[in-house]
């Protein structure tokens, strides 16, 4: 079975645009759409997607708040969302909210796909160097909170939360704590299953908003 995917948008064209795109891959599968964001929460937790593509700009809810609504939910899909302006504000709005990816409706179809896949597989955020450092600059706007749930992370697991928020990968982890891929992915795990985080998304947001990792560090 493939990867199952369901479109928001509240334009038609952009919908259909979306869906030739997605399945003209053979290993995804369009299983639903939705034009405002009250629909894409209906049908989200109707038909169980893996991932889905949550315009930023529709009607009765936005992409931003059913995203949220469908993420506070046992099991959710990953959210990617789709914008037409490429602000750090949408950007960060969007981490925050719990989202998986960015992308703007501009980006050629296999920047689409590359971005569904790598999304799906959890291993890594889309453009770290640059989602790290819009975080930076709208963390430091305010004074970072520690979190005791920080107590539960060993050291290496707090390095590898630091290396995580710059924007790093699970090879360039690998190769910065000269341990293997696997290793790597272990940790990030155990990081996000004792912070009680949904993704990597969340690990940067909330190594910033605790003081891990300071604006201008990285």
């Amino acid at each position: 079975m493939g990867i199952r995917i369901v479109i928001a948008d509240d334009q038609a064209m952009v919908r259909a645009g979306l869906r030739m795109v997605v399945e003209s891959d053979p290993g995804m599968e369009v299983v639903g759409e939705a034009a405002d964001g009250r629909e894409a929460v209906v049908v989200a937790r109707r038909t169980r997607p893996d991932i889905v593509l949550m315009d930023i700009s529709m009607p009765r809810l936005d992409g931003l708040a059913a995203a949220r609504e469908l993420l506070d939910t046992p099991s959710p899909p990953k959210v990617i969302t789709l914008t037409t302006f490429d602000t750090d504000e949408n950007l960060y709005a969007a981490l925050r909210a719990g989202t998986s990816g960015f992308l703007l409706k501009v980006s050629p179809p296999e920047q689409l796909l590359e971005a569904i896949r790598v999304v799906y597989s959890g291993d890594a955020l889309l453009d770290p160097a640059v989602t790290s450092r819009v975080i930076a600059t709208f963390a430091g706007r305010a004074e970072p909170v520690p979190s005791p749930a920080l107590a539960e992370l060993t050291p290496r697991e707090l390095e590898v939360l630091r290396l995580l928020a710059r924007g790093l990968t699970n090879a360039e982890i690998a190769r910065d704590l000269y341990v293997g891929e696997a290793t790597v992915k272990t940790h990030v795990a155990r990081v996000l299953m004792k912070l009680s985080l949904r993704d990597r998304a969340q690990a940067v947001v909330f190594a910033y908003e605790t003081g891990v990792v300071r604006p201008g560090a990285a």
